[in-house]
């Protein structure tokens, strides 16, 4: 479950900067500044980065036995700018209390 962990918790922030970059900069430079340039790299290369999120997401939760409502939310949180970086931290919160340690003394 660890490495399905890492692979969510890269494409989770690789989502979540290029939402902002897509937010906070594409958006500004094409509608303030007439240069949509940005916005026809950044928009389409977030929208792939966010197929393989789902996929990720989706594969992280089957595998933690998350529910339906708790997989919906870490689903969706890569469509809100910020909130991918706050989800990834609290589905490693969640991987991480799952997962009980061996007993001291114990060879796995």
């Amino acid at each position: 479950m660890q490495s399905a962990l890492r692979r969510y918790r890269v494409i989770a922030y690789v989502v979540g900067v290029l939402l902002l970059v897509l937010v906070c900069v594409a958006m500004p430079l094409k509608y303030l500044g007439d240069q949509p340039a940005l916005v026809a790299t950044v928009g389409p290369l977030h929208g792939f980065c966010y197929m393989v999120y789902l996929v990720l997401a989706f594969d992280l939760g089957r595998r933690a036995n998350w529910g339906l409502g708790r997989m919906f939310l870490f689903l969706v949180a890569g469509t809100i700018p910020v909130m991918s970086f706050l989800a990834e931290r609290r589905a490693t919160r969640l991987v991480n209390a799952a997962v009980v340690p061996a007993p001291a003394g114990t060879t796995a």
